[in-house]
């Protein structure tokens, strides 16, 4: 498989025509993480039961929602956010509703930067690829994740998927891809919101894994393509509590094929990876069109707009792991008989929620795995049923994708 087949892999979506108690052994705490100073909602913030591989993450609103066996009532919760001081919280303090959480910014020491920096930026980033070894999971490990889809039309939700999946995670340092099966998923579509046309994500859950630069690195920055980016440093940062090196990277100008632009956020003591926030160039509209749109109506021009993504890492133990991705596409669709374009927008995100090393659940059990090519299975189960997720950790709804679930379950609840 040569790169572009691999880099087409890694984002073909394709358009198509289509008529489409809680356990009593867990508690539920909701709140919000907000800044001290400016009281604005922190959006991706991490929260993760200290001494377990159990986490959540906050929603664009910077709510969570956190379940939490009994078993580790007696234990406190790390929350941290990229440039804040991380804090470290007894669940004790935590409410079942409302709890609020204030973090402050960390301020940086530029000097101590200055001293650590490498002179040059592209030489960090390929040592930060070299050193997945020492930086990442060794081991094989199962992962249990929640994944979501949305599809707007302009601003409204039209499409909603959600899944707890497994995900078999392969060592760093090895080439085995990843496999994922499905544990519980529910979709519904709203087709009056998309004048019968549909946009489905082309291998759903794996377009969110292959957002991990280092497990995958050929999407990006194989070894063809990472020369014909110009890497520079900007501004550092901290995470955790520890300088990071910001450093931006775009194609260079005699470059005209689709690449990508952004920022990577490297330790600037152990030179790991924790944060990657990239977009694709789509200027060119009829190539950025070629690596996106497999099928589509023949009275319809579509093309990408935008192309952004985001993938953020944990750390445990001195070892770090992918943690979340989120991926936003953004189309203009132009019938030939329409005086207006329509304006569709895809994303999908999907936040590790707790590991182990036990690597029982894919054995011998091949034909419960999906494929890379998979489309989520369309299942309208669960909707209306609040208590449908169990004691699986998810990531708490925004308010528009609370509204249109309501909205949609209403309209099953009349076709029946």
């Amino acid at each position: 498989m040569n790169h572009f087949q691999k880099q087409k892999l890694f984002i073909t979506f394709f358009l198509l025509i289509s008529c489409f108690c809680l356990a009593q052994n867990i508690q539920e705490f909701r709140g919000k993480v907000i800044d001290e100073d400016t009281k604005k909602a922190l959006p991706l913030a991490d929260l993760q039961i200290i001494n377990t591989n159990i986490s959540t993450i906050t929603n664009s609103e910077g709510e969570f929602l956190l379940k939490v066996p009994n078993t580790f009532m007696s234990n406190s919760v790390l929350v941290s956010y990229l440039g804040y001081k991380k804090q470290q919280i007894p669940l004790s303090q935590f409410k079942n509703k409302n709890t609020k959480i204030a973090l402050t910014v960390a301020a940086t020491v530029l000097a101590q930067v200055d001293v650590n920096a490498p002179k040059d930026a592209e030489t960090l980033v390929k040592k930060a690829l070299s050193l997945k070894g020492q930086n990442y999971l060794n081991n094989e490990v199962v992962m249990t994740s929640f994944y979501r889809e949305t599809i707007k039309k302009r601003n409204k939700n039209a499409s909603l998927s959600e899944a707890v999946l497994k995900i078999q995670k392969q060592p760093y340092i090895t080439n085995r891809s990843d496999a994922i099966k499905i544990i519980k998923a529910r979709k519904k579509t709203d087709y009056s919101r998309l004048d019968t046309l549909a946009l489905k994500l082309q291998g759903g859950p794996f377009s969110s894994l292959y957002t991990d630069i280092i497990k995958y690195p050929e999407f990006i920055f194989n070894a063809e393509d990472i020369d014909d980016y110009i890497f520079s440093f900007n501004q550092s940062t901290q995470i955790n509590n520890k300088l990071v090196f910001v450093v931006g990277f775009k194609q260079k100008e005699a470059i005209t094929r689709p690449m990508y632009y952004g920022q990577l956020f490297i330790d600037a003591e152990t030179y790991a990876l924790t944060s990657a926030i990239y977009n694709l160039n789509v200027s060119n509209k009829e190539q950025a069109s070629k690596l996106f749109v497999k099928r589509k109506p023949r009275k319809a021009t579509v093309y990408p707009t935008e192309a952004s993504y985001r993938v953020n890492y944990r750390t445990k133990d001195g070892k770090w792991y992918f943690g979340y991705s989120n991926t936003l596409l953004t189309f203009k669709v132009k019938w030939d008989n329409k005086l207006f374009n329509s304006r569709y927008t895809l994303q999908s995100e999907m936040a590790i929620t707790d590991w182990n090393l036990n690597t029982t659940t894919f054995k011998n059990k091949p034909k419960d795995r999906l494929k890379p090519n998979t489309i989520l299975a369309d299942q309208a189960s669960g909707f209306a049923d609040p208590d449908f997720w169990g004691a699986y950790n998810i990531i708490e709804p925004e308010k528009s994708i609370e509204s249109a679930i309501k909205k949609i379950s209403k309209q099953l609840k009349k076709d029946l």
